[in-house]
């Protein structure tokens, strides 16, 4: 059965694209890596951040190896609480991509089955819904998150909070970002159902529910793909502005952003590190992610593929 699929997929359009686009190939090989280790975190990891008997405050405000004060165990330095830099950007990546891939995942369920329903039934229904959408994206995620969060902690206590921390992100997040999907799957639909499969399938009696979910969904795939990509980077995005502003990850649950947000008041002092290593982290592993998300567009949206 796997095989068979591999077969179809090396001879499809996609990976004939793939295997000539350099940068496509070198984005996903970070990509992979990036993932790869940051779910390795237990094995690749020399130090448990989460673990205070592998953590001295003595070791504090070390600099990355490379530099004069640096310290052979500690290859990229520690942070203020003495923790090692590498091995917490390790943990905390796995933290962001799981938010941002749950996030996704939370839009995409929310706005493929409104953007369906909106488009199938059409008439008022499409109507309320679509000025839902428009109310949404009047928001921005950082508002709406900022707003919640906060309410959040001050009704309910931060010490309930930084237990619920991912839960509470993966919702926000993925709440306020679902009109991308639905008014782009909406929009896929209005062409779909006008189609003669589509007459033939009502013709036979199928309900409305099997035609939008078995025969409709599947041709609207492509765009929810691409979207997919650039949304998951945009949600780790989020999830890092969220922890620098003090309203995502707390400091022991460490997150990219968060590891930025706890080094940042120290960038003045010397300690640069501590907020730039993850830094420099979180801009590639966000760009690896656009630049597959521009080359999935390119490639399965022909009227913007150029050759």
């Amino acid at each position: 059965m796997i095989a068979p699929a591999w077969r179809r997929f090396e001879r499809s359009y996609l990976f004939y694209s793939f295997r000539r686009d350099q940068v496509a190939i070198i984005s996903f090989t970070i990509l992979f890596i990036f993932v790869l280790a940051s779910f390795s975190a237990p094995l690749l990891a020399p130090y448990d951040p989460y673990d205070p008997m592998q953590i001295d405050i003595m070791d504090s405000e070390i600099p990355p190896v490379w530099m004069e004060a640096g310290d052979q165990r500690f290859m990229l330095g520690t942070d203020a609480q003495g923790r090692d830099l590498f091995s917490t950007i390790l943990y905390g990546s796995r933290i962001s991509i799981t938010i941002g891939i749950f996030a996704v995942l939370l839009q995409a369920f929310l706005g493929i089955s409104i953007g369906l329903v909106s488009g199938y039934v059409g008439g008022r229904l499409d109507n309320f819904l679509m000025r839902l959408a428009d109310i949404q994206l009047s928001f921005s995620t950082l508002m709406v998150a900022i707003i919640f969060l906060a309410v959040f902690q001050a009704l309910f206590g931060t010490e309930l909070y930084e237990k619920l921390a991912i839960l509470m992100l993966i919702l926000v997040i993925g709440i306020a970002e679902w009109p991308q999907y639905a008014r782009t799957v909406r929009a896929n639909v209005l062409a779909e159902k006008k189609k003669e499969y589509v007459d033939a399938v009502r013709v036979i009696g199928l309900g409305s529910l099997r035609i939008m979910f078995k025969h409709i969904l599947p041709n609207t795939l492509s765009p929810i793909l691409v979207i997919s990509t650039v949304q998951i980077a945009n949600a780790i995005v989020s999830e890092a502005a969220l922890s620098f502003l003090g309203l995502g990850m707390p400091v022991t649950k460490p997150s990219l952003g968060s590891l930025i947000n706890s080094g940042f008041e120290f960038i003045f002092s010397g300690s640069w590190w501590i907020t730039i290593i993850p830094g420099i982290v979180l801009v590639l592993l966000v760009l690896v992610m656009n630049l597959l998300g521009d080359f999935l567009r390119d490639v399965m949206n022909p009227k913007l593929y150029k050759d």
